[in-house]
């Protein structure tokens, strides 16, 4: 990892090279050394980082607000019926588009029928600065659900977007944590929400707690502090 500026060149190079948000291609790639390398640029001031396998690369800043990229996914509340598909809003600017069709197994006869209000699990498909995002609720290669879709009961959790990339990363240890005391539900966004579901409140409301305070820009408890907490919280609504 490595610290960026607005401007400055990226180090960003793979065959099935992925940018997420900070970083944009120059179209123009004359000023570029090697003529077969894009040339990558940041656009925002952070850490510079990148998958284990150098594929997607990305900025991490203090931004508090969701700047969409594509192929990240998403948690959206469904503001709007339009036409033959929804608004939806992910917490960026603009609200985004989801086609009543980009669910899996959809049809003209058969299509979900959301409410406003419903929250949706999706992929951002299309993210351009001129262009309101838009979203699918399967997977791009194989047009599978692969959980994608509406997200019934539960509940949503609103945490830092440092904090979703933190619950992604297969290395943290929060959610194997979470997941060898509490049977449970969750999907990420990148968008700063999180959606969790348990046996009952109570756990849902442990599960919440736990990340409200590993959360590094609110409280930011330290591993231990929060593998006592969770422990604690475990043992005394297990036997209630």
């Amino acid at each position: 990892m490595s610290i960026v500026l607005p401007g400055e060149r990226a180090p960003a190079q793979h065959v099935n090279l992925k940018l997420g948000p900070g970083l944009l291609q120059a179209s123009d790639t004359s000023t570029s050394i090697n003529r077969s390398a894009p040339s990558i640029f940041a656009t925002r001031a952070g850490t510079l980082n990148h998958s284990a396998n150098g594929s997607k690369w990305w900025i991490e800043s203090n931004a508090r607000r969701y700047v969409p990229a594509a192929q990240e996914s998403v948690i959206g509340v469904v503001v709007q019926k339009q036409g033959e598909g929804f608004r939806v809003d992910i917490g960026s600017a603009h609200s985004a588009n989801l086609d009543g069709l980009a669910f899996e197994g959809a049809t003209k006869r058969n299509k979900p029928n959301l409410k406003v209000g419903s929250l949706i699990y999706a992929r951002v498909s299309l993210a351009h600065k001129d262009m309101e995002p838009e979203l699918e609720c399967f997977d791009a290669q194989t047009r599978k659900a692969q959980g994608f879709g509406e997200l019934k009961g539960g509940f949503l959790v609103r945490c830092s977007l440092r904090m979703c990339r933190q619950l992604l990363d297969p290395k943290h240890f929060l959610l194997p944590l979470l997941g060898s005391l509490f049977p449970l539900e969750i999907a990420v966004g990148l968008n700063g929400r999180v959606w969790i579901d348990s046996q009952d409140s109570k756990r849902i409301i442990a599960i919440t707690h736990a990340i409200e305070a590993t959360d590094p820009d609110t409280q930011g408890m330290g591993e231990d502090e929060i593998r006592t907490l969770v422990e604690d919280l475990a043992r005394k609504w297990m036997f209630e």
